[in-house]
């Protein structure tokens, strides 16, 4: 019974790691589409994520289970309580990868970015999905040293986003009122993608030391 039990367990986490990947390989395709302004890959990203939902919904029914069949204790009930929260992280992350294809889609052909942010949203797109990678890998082999350091790999992601703030107040900004507010939104996309990656970092050192560090606040 306990063999059983300790199975799904394993099972579960090799799924949130699996979703984690999704949601990396959704980041990178969704950038290309907004750089690219490649339509088919928007849309791609659109349809597939249907998939990371379902797999989402899924991972929640066997957390649930088992918390309600096995009596989990300690180490075990963290994992379980913090797979149903990392869960919903990667879902959201998912999701927000799905707003900069949906972006990317509205202003086909045209690219939705103007060539001042061009770089910028390049680099995000990079870290972003590495940051997805390395939310992967402590999934499916849990290292709190490596979980703690997506806080700190985090902070160029966050210094993009500042960047593009200061570009958009600046008076020399010739793209129209239209192009800001799709910069403003993409950038927020992206920032909040890095942000559910350190959440699921934080929530890997809660279930391997019972202990959390200090948190980004998540919207």
């Amino acid at each position: 019974m306990r063999t059983g039990y300790h199975k799904q367990l394993s099972e579960l986490c090799t799924q949130l790691s699996e979703m984690c990947g999704l949601t990396a390989d959704a980041m990178d395709r969704a950038t290309q589409a907004l750089l690219d302004a490649d339509l088919t890959l928007a849309e791609q990203v659109i349809a597939d994520h249907a998939h990371i939902a379902l797999l989402n919904r899924r991972a929640e029914e066997t957390a649930l289970k088992l918390l309600a069949l096995q009596q989990p204790v300690a180490g075990e009930l963290r994992t379980i309580v913090g797979s149903i929260r990392i869960s919903a992280d990667i879902e959201r992350m998912g999701a927000l990868a799905v707003h900069v294809a949906s972006i990317s889609r509205l202003r086909h052909p045209e690219c939705a970015l103007p060539n001042d942010v061009r770089a910028s949203f390049a680099e995000m797109g990079t870290r972003a999905v590495q940051l997805a990678r390395t939310a992967q890998e402590v999934l499916r082999s849990p290292d709190p040293e490596k979980a703690a350091r997506l806080h700190d790999e985090d902070d160029a992601v966050d210094a993009e986003h500042r960047h593009l703030f200061t570009l958009l107040i600046d008076h020399k900004w010739q793209d129209g009122v239209c192009s800001a507010v799709d910069v403003a939104l993409l950038g927020r996309y992206y920032e909040r993608f890095a942000d559910h990656a350190v959440e699921i970092g934080r929530r890997v050192i809660f279930e391997a030391t019972g202990g959390l560090p200090a948190n980004k606040q998540l919207a």
